[in-house]
């Protein structure tokens, strides 16, 4: 059902907890794949990859590129892009199930932001900022019917944040941020 794509450059650390937290997904039937996009990462990256069962591929040039690629060999109909060092709570699957099952096919998703140790007050804010319009950022997971991200164009290759780029393009009338978190713990 869902296809996630992580996009990295030197990120054996990070990975790994982003990687162990969709384990109960794709037990679950909900994750089909994940595809890892690499930029040349010199350190244990792909050693990490392997060990999860990921999809590696190594993507010359910048982010952008990488993200796209990894998005057009995905063989699911929805897309979860996620960061390395981003972990999902217990409650993700069910919320990304129901926004795959009931979803109208031109929005997308994504994790309400939480960080680990973060102030409640800080927390606050965010939660503020998202009330009052302001774009998620793409440490907080995007999911994406694979048919709305190819009408956008998918992420382009020559901006300097195509993430934000690309969430953007999606804009906030057509973002649902969903009840499960996606926490920060490690860069």
């Amino acid at each position: 059902m869902i296809s996630v794509v992580i996009a990295t450059l030197d990120c054996e650390f990070p990975l790994a907890p982003t990687l162990a937290a969709l384990v109960p997904g794709a037990i679950d039937g909900l994750v089909s794949e994940a595809l890892v996009a690499d930029g040349g990462s010199r350190d244990g990256t792909a050693i990490v990859a392997d060990a999860a069962g990921c999809t590696f591929m190594t993507v010359e040039g910048p982010l952008g590129r990488r993200l796209k690629a990894a998005a057009a060999t995905a063989r699911s109909p929805f897309l979860l892009f996620m960061r390395p060092g981003i972990v999902l709570d217990a409650g993700w699957i069910g919320e990304a199930r129901r926004f795959v099952e009931r979803s109208s096919p031109d929005r997308a998703a994504v994790f309400r932001r939480a960080s680990a140790g973060q102030a409640p007050l800080r927390e606050m804010w965010a939660l503020l900022a998202g009330a009052l319009g302001a774009l998620p950022g793409a440490d907080q997971g995007v999911l994406i019917a694979r048919q709305f991200y190819d009408s956008l164009g998918g992420h382009p290759e020559d901006a300097a944040d195509p993430e934000r780029d690309f969430i953007r393009r999606v804009g906030r009338r057509r973002l649902a941020t969903l009840a499960a978190s996606a926490t920060k713990i490690l860069d």
